[in-house]
């Protein structure tokens, strides 16, 4: 299995960092299945009492592995080759982004830089998100001719409402983080050096809770919004 995270443990705290910034931190079999495995992990690690998810350089993820399409121009080929991919790329992405939501544990986005598509979905998935100022967001898979999975899209209208959550999908334009913060979609905005010190004392203070009553805290938050 290819190394796409690394998984290191502070205090009782999991820092889970997508480590493939050649890549650009990429959304694809081999990536989608170690975040599983590492996710589990977390989950089964009685020590482990919150998660802080994060990118390395430039990108917390930038979606989709676009790899087979390098070389082609033309959009109507492009849009071919990548809905060609799209009802695997999608189960696959469901499972991990339903085991992260779900997960017992409060969880804390450290959003470092692009979260595109299914790498903004993962940061949707999180409890509390913490963006660099500097970071960006965009949904393209409206004009790679493939719209993303129904839950996370559904997880999205939620958090901002249906017009909005159109907006962000049809367009596919890119957002800066000051704009998702105004329509709360971000917790916090931060310098980029500020961004780890910032998250990683939230995750401290979120982890020396009282676990149980967080887990059910959460699961009462999740119920409400899938009313």
């Amino acid at each position: 299995m290819a190394n796409y995270f690394k998984l290191q443990k502070e205090d009782a705290v999991a820092v889970l960092t997508f480590d493939r910034d050649e890549k650009r931190n990429p959304i694809n079999e081999d990536s989608m299945s170690e975040l599983e495995a590492n996710l589990i992990a977390v989950r089964d690690d009685a020590s482990v009492h919150a998660l802080l998810l994060t990118g390395s350089g430039h990108s917390f993820s930038a979606g989709a592995d676009l790899s087979r399409l390098k070389g082609i121009t033309d959009p109507v080929e492009r849009q071919r080759r990548f809905t060609e991919a799209a009802p695997h790329r999608r189960r696959m992405l469901l499972r991990t982004l339903d085991l992260l939501t779900y997960l017992h544990l409060p969880t804390v986005a450290a959003i470092n830089g692009f979260a595109v598509g299914g790498g903004w979905f993962l940061a949707l998935a999180c409890d509390i998100r913490i963006a660099a100022d500097s970071a960006e967001f965009w949904m393209p898979e409206v004009d790679l001719g493939s719209p993303g999975p129904r839950p996370p899209e559904l997880w999205l209208t939620a958090h901002v409402g249906a017009s909005r959550a159109k907006e962000i999908i049809f367009t596919c334009r890119h957002f800066k983080a000051d704009e998702l913060f105004s329509w709360g979609l971000l917790n916090r905005v931060v310098k980029k050096a500020e961004l780890m010190p910032v998250a990683m004392e939230l995750a401290q203070s979120l982890a020396a809770k009282n676990p149980a009553a967080i887990a059910r805290a959460k699961a009462n938050i999740h119920g409400s919004m899938m009313e």
